[in-house]
């Protein structure tokens, strides 16, 4: 039977008054990334930074490492800290250490609150006038009194289809991202999409939240996701209003959903498998569709614009043969990737119970919006 690991840890340790510590290990079945971090108390500046890995994919991945000393010397109470990083360590290095790096930080600030008995630190560096991040209002429910949220939009017209980017990633809600969801909203809205779906990581934003935002933005379609990390891989799921953090197991995820009449889709169910070449590692169609989580899903997105052709092309015929719904998204973590990948729908999707109803219809198919 074909398994799949991933592991992610963060431990912290404070030594002396003003230093912390932070080790972070991201470990999988194809990468496995350490890292060492110093910060200093109470402004959270990196002091230093080592970096190692455990298993590597090309002679260029430790290549990286030396990239990691760009990050010393950075605050991460700063409002463009993980933009810098992904920019600076992730596009110049590995994205695997940047990704780690942005955790390990975003724990460190959570732990740095414990000791000062404090409020979580707000990623803005205190000035002389006291105010609210901007962007506040991206990361705290809206007020329930919301016009928007109570009235809700009437449909833009009659439309024969709708096109929709059903993998978008928005920071802070997924520290891995670049891109606030204004920046989504912009892009979609400037690239012609008819909406997007925000599938942050472990992470479910706020109905009311989302209806401020439609009715900020001419009642463009904003749905809610939430890319949900369990034992056997990732699982974009629609329909639950329920946080979900952590690993789950996959059986228990399915419980849930059903109970919601949500519906789950396997994201980039192929990522990675197929690095070394199918030949070596004897990976077919027919040993693809054991993989337990096809047959706990209701979906298989097919399309993604952050693995290789050949991952996408496996998970299409893993689809065909299930008779699983397919789907396309993005997989967006920063502007110039929206609707890379997309989903096409016949007819108008005007919430969540339309896209919810389309998906399990079957009205629906991926496509190729735009070019990389």
């Amino acid at each position: 039977m074909l398994t799949f690991m991933r592991n992610k840890v963060v431990g912290i340790e404070r030594r002396g008054a003003d230093t912390l510590w932070v080790y972070g290990v991201l470990d999988d079945d194809i990468y496995g990334v350490e890292l060492e971090t110093a910060l200093r108390l109470p402004d959270m500046v990196i002091l230093s930074i080592q970096g190692k890995f455990k298993r590597w994919t090309t002679p260029e991945c430790p290549k990286a490492i030396p990239v990691l000393q760009a990050a010393v010397g950075l605050c991460t109470l700063e409002e463009s800290f993980s933009q810098r990083v992904q920019k600076d360590l992730g596009r110049k290095g590995c994205r695997h250490f940047a990704t780690l790096l942005i955790e390990c930080c975003d724990a460190a600030q959570k732990a740095a609150s414990l000791i000062a008995g404090q409020e979580p630190l707000k990623r803005i560096l205190t000035t002389s006038a006291q105010k609210a991040p901007q962007g506040r209002a991206e990361t705290e429910p809206a007020a329930a009194t919301s016009e928007s949220g109570k009235k809700g939009f009437e449909p833009r017209g009659e439309k024969k289809t709708t096109i929709i980017d059903m993998h978008v990633h928005t920071y802070p809600a997924s520290p891995c991202s670049v891109m606030r969801v204004d920046q989504v909203i912009e892009e979609a809205r400037r690239i012609g999409l008819d909406g997007v779906c925000l599938t942050d990581h472990n992470h479910v934003w706020d109905r009311f939240q989302v209806e401020e935002l439609r009715g900020k933005n001419d009642g463009f379609l904003i749905l809610r996701g939430n890319e949900i990390t369990t034992d056997q891989g990732d699982v974009i799921v629609f329909g639950l209003d329920t946080p979900v953090p952590g690993v789950i197991l996959l059986e228990e995820l399915r419980e849930m959903v059903s109970r919601a009449k949500g519906f789950m889709i396997a994201a980039h169910p192929f990522r990675g498998f197929l690095t070394f070449g199918v030949a070596e590692l004897g990976l077919s169609v027919e040993k693809g569709m054991e993989r337990p989580i096809f047959h706990q899903v209701d979906g298989v997105e097919v399309l993604n614009s952050r693995v290789t052709e050949k991952e996408n092309r496996m998970a299409l015929e893993v689809a065909k043969k299930l008779g699983l719904a397919a789907t396309g998204g993005s997989d967006a973590h920063q502007a110039s990737e929206v609707g890379l990948c997309t989903t096409r729908f016949s007819g108008l999707i005007r919430d969540e119970k339309d896209l919810i109803e389309a998906l399990r219809t079957g009205n629906h198919s991926p496509q190729l919006f735009r070019n990389k």
